[in-house]
């Protein structure tokens, strides 16, 4: 199922998650607003890329139409993260981490539109799974509501750009996607701190980080992004989307234990959480079980 290659891959990639699945947790170490926090770690990554593509002698250069596309998924990227950090503010880390793992509930129905192939019914069905485990969660977490819908609001925009991502990849270097990315997030971000200011939406919260939030926000910038994103955007030219967010929906698993470790009781929730949670975790497990069977022998987990 997978050659020795792809599974030196494959184990990167779930070591990628495993560090997104602390950036909840981040979020809410730090005092500053969520917009605010994207605008520094997007800011500081994009600052960190573009020192690693001049000493690596790497080419910034991209056709105009690449440039445009690579900086308006940059606007879709630094949303995600908006509403990623606002979901575990108004509820918790592990409510957020829930929500997101419908991402692949919504790869499988945008990728197949923006790559003109056939809808393929296992990766709705496991979708589905996922989505089921997601009722589960609200039936029982009802007091989390507004924190799950953002959640899902996010994963939803996760979807956009790792399918948008997987397409650009297959022509321009991975830094440099990234890099262009950061700057439309940066700039994205920046329009929503001012008007996040000017309408008075943050409720108090700072936009300065403290002394303490800086160690946080470097840890966003150059590990999760320059780093993890940079790694799971080259990842793409093996796997397909659908594949890098299936496996993206173990953050929760990672990040749950995480979260409990870190807020012990704030973070525990009912048992129906947890068998909503199992749910969803269930159709991660089955595809790359089932994958091969739908497919054909031909079929692998790294089928585009």
């Amino acid at each position: 199922m997978f050659s020795p290659t792809a599974l030196r891959s494959y184990l990167h990639l779930h070591f990628l998650v495993l560090i997104w699945g602390f950036t909840a947790i981040v979020g809410l170490m730090v005092t500053i607003s969520p917009v605010a926090l994207v605008f520094y770690r997007t800011l500081f990554a994009a600052l960190g890329l573009g020192a690693i593509i001049f000493f690596k002698n790497k080419q910034f250069k991209a056709d105009n139409k690449d440039i445009i596309r690579m900086l308006a998924v940059g606007f879709i990227l630094s949303a995600h993260w908006m509403l990623f950090f606002a979901s575990a503010r108004v509820s918790t880390a592990s409510v957020c981490l829930a929500g997101m793992a419908t991402t692949s509930l919504w790869t499988s129905l945008i990728e197949p539109l923006v790559n003109k192939r056939s809808v393929r019914p296992l990766e709705v069905g496991l979708g589905i799974l996922a989505f089921a485990g997601l009722y589960v969660v609200f039936k029982f977490e009802f007091d989390h509501a507004l924190g799950l819908m953002l959640a899902l609001a996010s994963a939803l925009l996760a979807a956009m750009f790792t399918v948008a991502n997987s397409r650009l990849v297959q022509r321009i270097d991975a830094y440099v996607i990234t890099f262009f990315e950061m700057i439309g997030a940066t700039f994205f971000s920046l329009i929503f701190v001012v008007i996040f200011e000017w309408q008075g939406w943050s409720k108090g919260e700072p936009y300065i980080p403290a002394t303490g939030d800086w160690i946080w926000i470097l840890f966003l910038a150059f590990i999760c992004t320059v780093y993890a994103s940079t790694m799971a955007t080259q990842l793409m030219k093996q796997f397909s989307a659908y594949l890098i967010n299936l496996t993206i929906n173990l953050e929760p698993v990672y990040g749950i234990a995480l979260a409990f470790f870190f807020f012990g009781e704030k973070e525990r929730m009912t048992s129906e959480f947890y068998m909503g949670t199992l749910l969803i975790l269930l159709a991660v497990l089955l595809y790359p079980l089932l994958i091969n069977t739908v497919l054909g022998k031909k079929g692998t987990l790294t089928e585009k």
